[in-house]
């Protein structure tokens, strides 16, 4: 496929999060997941399975293999809240495994609905590069185990919504002023008659937890996986574009009172002895956006380097803050006031380092 340089200015990484291109592929001589599940004897076909993979992934990287039923729940809480694995491959545990990188960019989930999910996560938007990445693993994969593929339809999926290219391009976008002022909820249904959903942080289903929103395409039937990505691109530049000039208007309306509430959730997460994971998630998304108002200066400085440093920090320290991730930086697992008063201090000391 074409380059397309969909590394965007430096404004726009105060809205783009991350990027996850995903792969739905299926087996052409074993039967599907469900299939498998079904029948007791049918569970040498899954670990053959996962056998193989594991063998063509060990010639590409260094993954780490998690057979789910040897899993452990706290780690597989982990990895969930990470993206790394998902509530399907959880429901298929005597059969599922799950490969992730060393560096967690890649997954490969296998026997969860279809036969491997395949994915790529990248922390800036990037859906040429992430594409091209795990395309190269789909590629190896395939030259060991024939996909179930139809010269018609295309590949063969356990859901009729993933048949054709199997692809998923995903964008995660912070989002404060439209979600604020409603004006995302209004153009949703234009968006998905372009082929685009608007979903949740946690996929589909769920809310913008802390203004975090999905724009992932829905059809993958009929159209080619290029048209896909330009689409995926077109629209999401469109849409951070639509988001900067909306925080324009939002600071100049909010005025005083929107200043007021960003420092106010500043000074609750750098000065709090608890804080609970919902509120820590609203008052982390008001000093982001501080952040990118510039109401909040950056110890790093306000250049180029500084803002992409900040906000990938800040997005992090989202992800860190969840139950199972807090667990793993204590070293052992934590009551729930325990966690409280553990968010709370790992925060403050974060936005302290951070910010002047």
């Amino acid at each position: 496929m074409g380059k397309r340089n969909d590394k965007l200015p430096i404004g726009h990484r105060k809205v783009a999060v991350s990027t996850r291109i995903r792969l739905a592929r299926d087996f052409a001589d074993y039967p599907f997941p469900n299939r498998l599940l079904k029948d007791a004897h049918a569970e040498e076909q899954a670990y053959e399975i996962i056998r193989l993979v594991a063998a063509r992934l060990s010639l590409i990287d260094d993954f780490k293999e998690y057979v789910m039923r040897d899993t452990s729940e706290e780690t597989a809480a982990y990895l969930k809240e990470k993206s790394l694995i998902s509530r399907d491959l959880l429901a298929h545990r005597r059969i599922s495994a799950a490969f992730v990188s060393k560096d967690e960019s890649v997954s490969v989930m296998v026997n969860e609905e279809d036969h491997i999910r395949e994915q790529y996560f990248v922390n800036e938007f990037a859906v040429d590069r992430a594409y091209e990445r795990i395309c190269g693993i789909d590629d190896a994969i395939s030259e060991c185990l024939g996909f179930a593929y139809d010269g018609q339809l295309g590949y063969l999926t356990a859901c009729p919504t993933n048949l054709g290219t199997g692809l998923r391009a995903s964008v995660m976008l912070f989002l404060p002023a439209l979600s604020h002022k409603g004006i995302l909820e209004e153009i949703a249904p234009d968006l998905r008659g372009k082929g685009l959903a608007v979903r949740g942080v946690s996929g589909e289903g769920s809310r913008g937890e802390g203004e975090l929103f999905q724009i992932s395409n829905e059809i993958t039937l009929g159209v080619s996986e290029e048209s896909i990505l330009e689409n995926v691109v077109k629209e999401v530049s469109d849409l951070i574009e639509f988001e900067l000039s909306e925080r324009v208007r939002y600071k100049r309306q909010g005025g005083v009172r929107l200043h007021d509430q960003i420092m106010r959730s500043f000074g609750i997460l750098s000065n709090s002895c608890l804080l609970g994971e919902t509120e820590f998630s609203s008052r982390l998304a008001d000093v982001k956006l501080g952040a990118a108002l510039e109401y909040l200066p950056a110890k790093a400085g306000a250049g180029e380097d500084g803002i992409e440093m900040l906000m990938e920090e800040l997005d992090n320290l989202r992800v860190e803050m969840r139950p199972a991730n807090l667990n793993r930086l204590n070293g052992a697992p934590l009551g729930a006031e325990e966690q409280d008063a553990f968010r709370a201090d790992f925060t403050s000391k974060k936005l302290h380092a951070l910010f002047k």
